[in-house]
């Protein structure tokens, strides 16, 4: 790949491994077990920090005790800090959980909103969170950056920013508003599964010609295939109730052997 491309140059690059990535993984989704948008939005409150598979683990008592804002604005702090002690950091989401809540009752009738502005104003909730839960739950197209997302952008050389909302306003000017949230769930999909932040598996990797950081990782395609993740490994996935074109194997639930 040569030293200087072009901003038409990487735009047809990145495009490229976006159609990639969509024939590797056509079942991309969201990780975080979700029934309706309040459900989502709790769970990716909680996700901080942490796996979606601990989530998923997590809310199911979470939700089975407060199952509405109403319910958890009225919770016990200490009974829901118990509930999701698994999700580290307890405390301050127990905290969050409460205040976001609240202010749901209090000012949206109980209702998740379907703005941006909106979302970010809750408690705990910043543009990661509400992109999540507006592309998700409401199908307004939304580029979720977290920290896959950055670190397989930079590696991709379509930018070097770190600031989450500048790799945004970088990668919605590439891409057309339509693929934003797809895009996401692949990119995502691909940082957990094949492109590892030590150990990528170079070797296994379906866009390593597309790739300028080829060799970071192993490039063995036996070695490379050893580190596949999830249902690319044959292991189960992060959510206990995963779609149904989904090709790997359910999560157990917390506890289970």
């Amino acid at each position: 790949m040569p030293k200087a491309e072009s901003h038409l140059a990487l735009v047809r690059r990145a495009r490229r491994i976006n159609r990639e990535l969509a024939e590797v993984y056509p079942y991309a989704h969201p990780e975080l077990d979700f029934r309706n948008p309040f459900e989502l939005l709790v769970a990716t409150v909680l996700s901080a920090q942490t796996t979606d598979l601990r989530v998923n683990q997590t809310t199911p008592a979470l939700f089975a005790a407060y199952p509405t804002p109403e319910d958890m604005a009225a919770a016990v702090p200490e009974e829901m800090e118990e509930l999701i002690r698994p999700t580290g950091f307890f405390r301050a989401k127990t905290k969050s959980l409460l205040g976001l809540s609240a202010a749901l009752r209090d000012d949206f009738g109980g209702e998740v909103p379907g703005r941006l502005e909106d979302l970010v104003k809750l408690p705990g909730v910043g543009r990661k969170t509400a992109n999540v839960v507006l592309g998700n739950a409401f199908g307004v197209p939304g580029i979720t950056v977290d920290t896959h997302f950055g670190r397989l952008v930079r590696r991709w050389k379509w930018t070097d920013e770190e600031d989450p909302v500048k790799v945004e306003a970088v990668i919605a000017d590439i891409f057309p508003k339509s693929e934003w949230t797809m895009l996401s769930h692949r990119v995502i999909f691909h940082g957990r599964r094949i492109c590892h932040s030590r150990k990528p598996a170079c070797g296994a990797c379906p866009i390593a010609p597309l790739c300028p950081s080829y060799g970071e990782g192993e490039t063995d395609p036996e070695k490379a295939r050893k580190l596949l993740k999830y249902e690319m490994g044959g292991y189960p996935g992060q959510r206990l109730s995963p779609p149904a074109d989904f090709p790997g194997k359910p999560a157990p639930a917390l506890g289970a052997a």
